[in-house]
Parts: C-alpha cells; structure tokens; sequence
C-alpha cells in the first residue's frame, strides 16, 4: 500500500532562528513528504537562509515575495499546489514530535470530510499549552476567559490518553487533507492573524465532519518568538474575534451583542500586552 503524501505548510513572519529548528525537524521526519515555505516578510539573512535551505533539497519550496498576507491567506496560498495527500499546518516555531503526523494520519483515517486533527502543544518543560484542546467560541467564553475566568480552554482538565472529538484544535499543529481543505475552502482570508482556527474547525463539524484531538501527537512550541509588536498582535486577535462573532451570529441580537462585547474584549487583550523593544 502506498505510503499517503504529507505537505508540510509553514507561514514565517520575522521568526527567529527557532524557524531553522522547525524546517530541520520536518526535513528529517520520514512521515513529512513536502514542505512549503511562506516567507511573508524575514530580516535579508533570513531570507537568504530560507533560500539556500530550499535549493539543497528538492522536496522544499520556499514562496517568497508575496508580503504580509496574514496567516489564513498564506496558507490558503501555499496549499494550491500541494499534492493531492495530507496537509500538516505548523506554526514557524514548532518543532515537530517525532511519529507525531503517522499517529495523526492513523486517526483520521475512519473520519469523515470534511477532517481535522490536532495534536498537543508543549512547552520546553512539557507542559501543554493554551489552545490545543478547546470548547467551542462563544461569545460568553470569550468574555470569561479574557476576562480571567477561563471557561473556553481545556488544558487544565484532564489530558485525554486516546484520541477524543474536540471543538476545536490549534492552527500550530493541525492535519487535514486536500479534499477536506477544498471541501472547506480553506482558511476564511478575512482573518489576517488568530481565530483562523477555530472558524475552520467549527465550519468542519457544521459540515458533517469530523475534528479530532490525537494527544499521543505533538510539538514543542516555542512561542513568542516573532519581532511584531505585542499589542499589535493583540489588536489582531481582537479584531479576528469580532469577525468570528459577527459571522456566526444566528439573528440580529446575537450580532448587536457581539458588536458590544467584542470590543471590551479588545481592550482587555491590549492592556495586556506588551510592546517590544
């Protein structure tokens, strides 16, 4: 039986030299067929490093040139001429688990289209992130958990030991494939950075499929590592939470509500970020 194909898609924005521990790790895992490489905007040395490591192998592309699109739209970019086989989205500052992508693919394989599946996220003492396992986004969530109170993220709870349907999985360690990415259109552009995720989880399970969480996958993510400004990336995620909200609103009060909320969340998000340098 022929082995499935796994592109690897990975968007960088002024990464850091955590990028080349990523690129190393996908290069040298033996479930990781393809990598394609979105440099939407990289310091000259950067880039040149980006360039070289694309030349020495056949199997990387590096799409350069294309400025800051945003996250969803880069994604949507460099998985147009990816081979029919599965899709592995990882942030530019995870490094990928050894195993992780054929536990992933294993999963999947009795799911329904359109699919998605997601591992753990961990930090470099193995401590599971924020964001990996989650409930569905709703606007009181929202409110709760920015507000302190967390009632939306679940790595506080038990860890699963097979893998369990979720609401939603992190865009940092997510697989699909390309009949499920086309079947969802991929990532809703509107989205430049945050939430991107949990959107096209909820529209995969709104369609009669299936999102799946596999904790036996995995990748240690650095986090934090990119130049953008804090509050910049705070504005960002705010903004993405309004656009969710007001997308998925199911009549007018529910919108004019969001239209309130959202805000208030915003705020929230910026006075706590810090500007950088």
């Amino acid at each position: 039986m022929t082995e499935p194909v796994t592109t690897a898609l990975v968007v960088t924005y002024h990464t850091g030299p955590r990028l080349h521990e990523c690129l190393h790790a996908l290069d040298g895992d033996p479930a990781v067929s393809f990598i394609r490489i979105v440099n939407n905007g990289n310091p000259p040395e950067e880039s040149a490093w980006l360039q070289a490591f694309a030349d020495a192998r056949e199997t990387v592309t590096l799409l350069d040139e294309v400025g800051n699109i945003g996250f969803g739209r880069a994604v949507n970019f460099a998985s147009e001429r990816a081979p029919d086989g599965n899709l592995l989205i990882i942030n530019p500052d995870a490094v990928l688990k050894r195993g992780s992508v054929e536990k992933m693919i294993k999963a999947a394989s009795a799911l329904p289209a359109p699919w998605i599946v997601g591992g753990k996220i961990f930090d470099k003492w193995g401590v599971e992130n924020r964001g990996p396992r989650r409930r569905k986004l709703t606007l009181f969530r929202a409110l709760t958990t920015y507000a302190g109170w967390n009632t939306w993220t679940l790595e506080a709870t038990p860890a699963p030991r097979e893998p369990v349907p979720m609401d939603v999985v992190s865009g940092a360690l997510m697989l699909t494939d390309t009949k499920s990415f086309a079947l969802l259109k991929g990532f809703d552009e509107r989205y430049f950075m945050h939430v991107e995720d949990v959107d096209i989880c909820r529209r995969a399970g709104e369609a009669g499929g299936c999102v799946m969480y596999v904790p036996d996958a995995g990748a240690l993510h650095y986090g934090a590592t990119s130049d953008a400004p804090s509050k910049t990336v705070a504005a960002y995620k705010g903004d993405s939470l309004a656009h969710y909200f007001r997308k998925f609103a199911s009549n007018p009060a529910e919108r004019l509500l969001a239209e309130l909320i959202t805000p208030i969340i915003t705020a929230i998000l910026v006075s706590r970020a810090k500007d950088q340098g």
